[in-house]
């Protein structure tokens, strides 16, 4: 393993766990989907480079296309639930009482 595949991979890794120990506010856990994606758009840019065909090139645009899309539908539920619950806690949110 290369020392550009280990840090990707950890890099992945990091914000996984960071996703899946630190659910305290919605704004950490959005940054943590944030830092994977990162990590998936630079792998899958440099594998599309190491590859060199022209098949793959467009997906590392996909991608990164899809992860604004995310990027902005968390935004807006970071906002509409701090407006309606006064917090980002995820503690504070309750399916049931939605």
């Amino acid at each position: 393993m290369t020392p550009v595949h280990f840090t990707l991979s950890s890099a992945f890794i990091l914000g996984l766990t960071g996703l899946a120990f630190h659910r305290t506010h919605l704004l950490s856990a959005l940054l943590c989907l944030e830092g994977m994606m990162l990590a998936l758009y630079v792998t899958l840019s440099l594998w599309t480079l190491q590859l060199g065909s022209t098949s793959f090139s467009p997906s590392p645009m996909l991608l990164l296309a899809f992860s604004a899309c995310e990027a902005s539908t968390g935004l807006a539920l970071l906002v509409a639930t701090s407006r309606t619950h006064g917090t980002d806690r995820l503690q504070a949110l309750n399916i049931l009482q939605c």
